[in-house]
């Protein structure tokens, strides 16, 4: 199946390993992607619209490179890993019970975010918009409140103290 220069409108991709394909100037509409292993794929002007991940591998996406028309996604129970989400919009996206390690969140729109359930070791957010977003038992994750925007974000105890981190505080 050829994945370049090709339009995709309502389809489910199951259980493919797609690894080090290109999505080159293609379009995804309503799709989902389920059990697939997305590493190292080319997403040069991809479109992604209404187009959900879920219980996949990505790594080393750069997502940035995607045409940001109508731009929407989501995650569910994916492993995320080295991949790039930075200087984009992804207000009201998922990314529900997620492993996302080592990921760019820098000069992102995140508002209205769920990351509900996630573990974000190693993610960096900078220069972020999270207000509204929510990292409920989110886990692991790295925020400083000094650099990012995070009005009425919603987080849990006891992982909120890692807010604190920025300060250089010891806590007993």
């Amino acid at each position: 199946m050829e994945f370049e220069n090709e339009e995709f409108e309502i389809e489910t991709f199951e259980d493919m390993d797609l690894t080090d394909f290109s999505f080159r100037n293609s379009t995804f509409i309503d799709c989902m992607f389920e059990n697939c292993n997305l590493s190292n794929v080319n997403l040069s002007n991809t479109k992604f619209q209404d187009t959900r991940f879920r219980n996949c591998k990505i790594v080393g996406l750069d997502f940035p490179n995607c045409n940001d028309f109508i731009f929407t996604i989501g995650f569910e129970d994916s492993f995320i890993s080295y991949s790039a989400f930075s200087d984009m919009n992804l207000e009201n996206t998922d990314f529900v019970n997620c492993r996302i390690l080592g990921c760019d969140f820098v000069n992102t729109n995140l508002k209205n975010a769920n990351f509900e359930g996630s573990d974000l070791e190693d993610s960096i957010f900078e220069n972020t918009d999270l207000s509204y977003a929510s990292f409920r038992n989110a886990r692991n994750y790295n925020i400083n409140p000094n650099e990012n925007s995070l009005k009425k974000t919603k987080f849990s105890v006891p992982e909120v103290i890692s807010l604190l981190n920025a300060y250089d505080i010891e806590i007993e």
